[in-house]
């Protein structure tokens, strides 16, 4: 993830346009900039939200947290820890130590994917037992919460998806092209942020109807990266493009799903309900 621009072409892989000391400033310093704000968002999203659910635990208004979502948390948190250390140890001169820590956040990764592909069905089936087992009068409200999480689901598996694809094509360039690792190794954890955006009360959402408003906050949140890149280089980076390519076939089918009967249906058959 080196955030040194590259002085010479590697492998035909055009440079990073530099011109003055404040250039290669910000050129540095924008990685652990981006890196610090996806910090700030998920704080912002998931402390107040954690809390209220606490306390409706406390409260026997809701049944407990699942290990695996705590296991889920722990390892979210380093991995956006270990964002911000790599960026700011390139950002510092530490290249070293940088490519040292590298096979951790490939292990880091992997545990992700893999955690969240079991979170995804343990929360599914929580909430449906929940609605399952509740007095009628209850049931009836519930079914539209099993509803929503049915449509969350598409999202789960979108950020899953495609965070573990790009993580892997990242990795692969690490050597022959760092300035497309840095960006590519941002990018791929970015697709996550919906899920702390959603959980932001006082900014507007789109959800539960559909979830456009957290497509859109990603966009915002990476766009000081992405317009220094374009202020910079005088065009679009490539790592945009592959994240778009990546990204874009997964997002067309969450919209073409989102609570439709049949989604409704193949969740349920995939949830063993």
């Amino acid at each position: 993830m080196s955030t040194i621009a590259e002085t010479s072409a590697v492998g035909g892989v055009r440079p990073d346009v530099l011109s003055g000391d404040r250039t290669a400033f910000i050129d540095r310093w924008i990685y652990v900039f981006t890196a610090v704000s996806f910090i700030v968002i998920v704080l912002l999203g998931f402390i107040p939200d954690s809390l209220g659910k606490m306390a409706a635990v406390e409260a026997g208004q809701r049944p407990p947290f699942p290990l695996v979502l705590h296991i889920h948390a722990a390892l979210m948190a380093t991995y956006l820890l270990f964002l911000l250390t790599q960026t700011w140890l390139v950002a510092t001169g530490r290249v070293a130590q940088h490519r040292l820590l590298g096979t951790m956040g490939a292990v880091l990764a992997t545990a992700l994917v893999v955690v969240g592909f079991v979170l995804i069905p343990t929360l599914y089936h929580q909430v449906f037992a929940g609605a399952q087992a509740a007095p009628p009068p209850v049931k009836a409200k519930l079914a539209g919460l099993v509803a929503f999480v049915e449509n969350l689901v598409l999202v789960q598996f979108r950020i899953g998806i495609v965070f573990a694809v790009l993580v892997f094509i990242g990795v692969g360039a690490r050597a022959t092209d760092p300035g497309f690792h840095k960006r590519m190794m941002i990018l791929s954890i970015a697709g996550a942020l919906p899920a702390a955006f959603d959980r932001i009360t006082w900014i507007p959402t789109t959800m539960p109807a559909q979830p456009l408003s957290g497509d859109l906050y990603v966009l915002l949140a990476i766009a000081p990266m992405f317009l220094w890149d374009v202020l910079r280089n005088r065009g679009v980076h490539r790592a945009y493009w592959v994240w778009l390519a990546v990204a874009a076939p997964f997002t067309v089918a969450v919209y073409a799903l989102w609570d439709t009967p049949f989604w409704h249906a193949t969740v349920k058959r995939l949830m063993g309900v």
